[in-house]
């Protein structure tokens, strides 16, 4: 657990650098940036908003939930908070600085998912919505309904006033890639994961042995 909330804090960190770059953020950082530009909370506050509402999502369609679901929704959007509070980094004075910082924060993103999927703890809340929207629409690729989710996700942020760039762009298109780099050079593979159920962290807490099932992420 130590290890899934250590790598989702550096991985808000990488989160920090995609939105620090100042050229657009990625799909879902709109919508968070959205909410708070709208309602005037905290960038953190926002995403742990939008996290819960769509790990209740998830509750309603009887999808496996982990106990990282609820770290993933409190620590990422949290040390993004942290970082934006200490400030240390320079906003980018050129278009080639900011694409740099944004593939350097995508970059940092993708290894600590490894490190966050490799404590095998359950799907975020968002990988979850997918993979269950993707069960019931069966005649749909996940990769169309992933279009679709994030472009929805973009379009209610952007509404909101959230940031929509060329940074926007990489990220929904950049992600992807960068991720399964760092799964290839780090020899990871994901969907060979068997992630604790709930009840399962429960028991690992009371000193018993868990059941892991057969549960799993689809990347």
């Amino acid at each position: 657990m130590l290890l899934a909330a250590a790598a989702l804090f550096v991985n808000g960190f990488g989160v920090y650098l995609t939105i620090h770059a100042s050229i657009g953020a990625g799909p879902w950082d709109v919508l968070n940036l959205g909410i708070s530009h709208t309602t005037g909370i905290l960038y953190g506050t926002a995403s742990i908003l939008v996290s819960v509402t769509i790990l209740l999502i998830d509750i309603v369609m009887k999808e496996p939930i982990g106990i990282a679901m609820f770290i993933d929704a409190v620590v990422v959007g949290k040390a993004v908070d942290f970082f934006d509070f200490i400030d240390i980094i320079p906003i980018p004075r050129s278009l080639p600085l900011s694409i740099l910082m944004m593939l350097v924060g995508l970059t940092i993103m993708g290894y600590t998912q490894y490190g966050y999927m490799k404590a095998a703890l359950g799907c975020g809340p968002r990988d979850t919505l997918l993979v269950g929207l993707s069960k019931r629409l069966k005649k749909i690729p996940i990769g169309v309904v992933s279009i679709a989710l994030l472009s929805l996700a973009t379009l209610i942020g952007y509404l909101l006033g959230g940031p929509v760039g060329i940074g926007t762009i990489i990220c929904a298109f950049g992600s992807g890639p960068i991720m399964q780099l760092a799964f290839i050079t780090m020899k990871f593979k994901a969907t060979e994961i068997k992630h604790q159920k709930l009840l399962d962290s429960f028991k690992v807490f009371l000193g018993k042995e868990p059941d892991y099932g057969n549960k799993k992420c689809d990347n």
